[in-house]
């Protein structure tokens, strides 16, 4: 979840796409700034992880209305936890868990008021398999700060990711060439949102 600057724009509402919370819907609150990553865009992205994210520890560092989060938790993964720094979004956030949690999920879902680059500098190495970095696209030097760290705290396994989601106008080159020993895998342009699933170089 990131930042666009039509208010107007805003879905009331974005469902889940896959798994337990397959069409439940997740309330958007009408705040200045918010985007949420698409249901269109989202479908594509777990469609390049996998429909099952069993044992997969997953980060979801700017939550926003949580999307990306609940989705992973959907769809099996062993522990989610979703940041979010404001305290609208934050409570937001929490109302959609509570709404979803009428019918629980295997995993663990875990929602953390922070910065989320701050949340990523304090966890250690390869404590987490799949990140999901989606700041406000107005912000670009968060995107970088929050790569620096993800780079260092996902895991290097077949099945971990980090997935970016982030402006057009950004400079792909200069962004896949801080992520050292990763490959850039699937990408998708949709819209204002350029989509990147990395994984970690083989060999």
């Amino acid at each position: 979840m990131g930042l666009i600057k039509s208010p107007q724009a805003l879905p009331q509402q974005v469902r889940i796409i896959g798994g337990v919370w397959r069409s439940r819907q997740l309330k958007v609150i009408n705040q200045s700034g918010l985007r949420p990553s698409t249901d269109r865009l989202r479908e594509t992205v777990f469609n390049w992880l996998g429909q099952d994210l069993s044992g997969l520890r997953c980060l979801d560092v700017f939550a926003g209305s949580g999307a990306l989060g609940f989705e992973a938790a959907s769809r099996n993964a062993s522990v989610v936890q979703l940041i979010e720094k404001d305290k609208n979004a934050f409570l937001n956030l929490s109302k959609n868990l509570q709404n979803l949690n009428s019918y629980p999920v295997v995993g663990q879902v875990l929602l953390i008021q922070a910065n989320g680059c701050q949340f990523l500098k304090s966890q250690a190495d390869q404590s987490w398999d799949l990140i999901f970095i989606d700041p406000p696209f107005q912000e670009p030097q968060l995107l970088l700060e929050a790569i620096k760290e993800a780079k260092r705290v996902c895991s290097a396994t077949s099945r971990s990711a980090i997935y970016i989601e982030c402006s057009v106008k950004t400079n792909q080159a200069k962004l896949l060439a801080s992520l050292q020993n990763w490959t850039c895998v699937k990408e998708l342009q949709m819209g204002q949102a350029l989509a990147l699933l990395l994984r970690a170089t083989s060999g």
